[in-house]
């Protein structure tokens, strides 16, 4: 019986994952594609990736849904990016945990896959756009972000990664 429970225990043991890297709670992320390097929350209460941008504007082409945007930061140019739409995300406001079920709305937010670089780790990332200029970071790394880069954060520590160099 003993020889039972020794192999199941051995048996229910997870996997070793690597070690996640630690980072702090806020990182400078860099954006290869639209050559801007931001400051960066990192949010694990968030599920998704969020870049401030204004004036989004979906549109079709060759059959595809794309989306144009500026981003919606400090000092920003007048630049307009286009990206192919992965998917449209529904996003619950924070008044919606509190109100009533049924009257729950979702604001709908273009998410676009977009190529990040923390410190000298580069992955795609899921990306939705909104105006998130009245925030004090653009950019807000979510949860499915930070699987991305193998991250755990330490709330205590700020900007622990060197400048992102990818």
């Amino acid at each position: 019986m003993k020889s039972v429970l020794a192999l199941l225990s051995v048996l229910a043991l997870p996997v070793m994952a690597a070690e996640p890297t630690l980072y702090g709670r806020y990182e400078y992320i860099k954006l290869p594609e639209i050559g801007e390097t931001l400051k960066a929350k990192m949010d694990t209460g968030a599920l998704t990736a969020s870049l401030s941008a204004k004036n989004i504007q979906t549109f079709t082409r060759d059959g595809d849904e794309w989306v144009r945007f500026q981003l919606a930061t400090e000092g920003a140019s007048s630049k307009v990016y286009e990206h192919k739409v992965a998917r449209i995300s529904k996003i619950k406001s924070r008044a919606d945990e509190d109100e009533d079920k049924d009257a729950t709305e979702s604001a709908k937010r273009p998410v676009v896959d977009l190529e990040m670089c923390l410190g000298n780790v580069k992955r795609t990332v899921e990306v939705n756009l909104t105006d998130r200029s009245s925030f004090n970071y653009p950019l807000l790394i979510g949860a499915k972000a930070l699987r991305e880069f193998g991250a755990a954060v330490n709330p205590a520590r700020r900007y622990t990664a060197d400048k992102p160099d990818c």
